[in-house]
């Protein structure tokens, strides 16, 4: 099983004070069940707001959706990207370690 995190990253134009990529969930499974997670959030992320009129969901991979969330009083845009760990120093190492 891998572990897996969905991200949400601003794309341009927010103009907020807080504009950093936020883990929207963390997950150990499949890829198959990564991805499910990964459409899930594009589906259902609203970041802080809380009026969203319209939801507009664009594919730009398999990892990867470009999510454009329209409110009350603007547009947003957010990267919503799958990403999974492929590395963890706290981990215990499997195998014999090369040097």
């Amino acid at each position: 099983m891998s572990r897996w995190i969905v991200l949400a990253i601003p794309v341009g134009g927010i103009a907020e004070a807080n504009t950093e990529a936020r883990t929207v969930t963390e997950l150990e499974g499949s890829s198959e069940e990564a991805a499910a997670a990964l459409l899930q959030a594009a589906h259902t992320y609203t970041h802080t707001r809380w009026k969203v009129r319209r939801r507009e969901i664009y594919q730009c991979s398999d990892r990867s959706y470009l999510l454009r969330l329209q409110g009350r009083t603007g547009k947003y845009n957010y990267l919503v990207q799958l990403a999974e760990l492929v590395h963890d120093s706290a981990a215990e190492p499997v195998g014999p370690v090369p040097g």
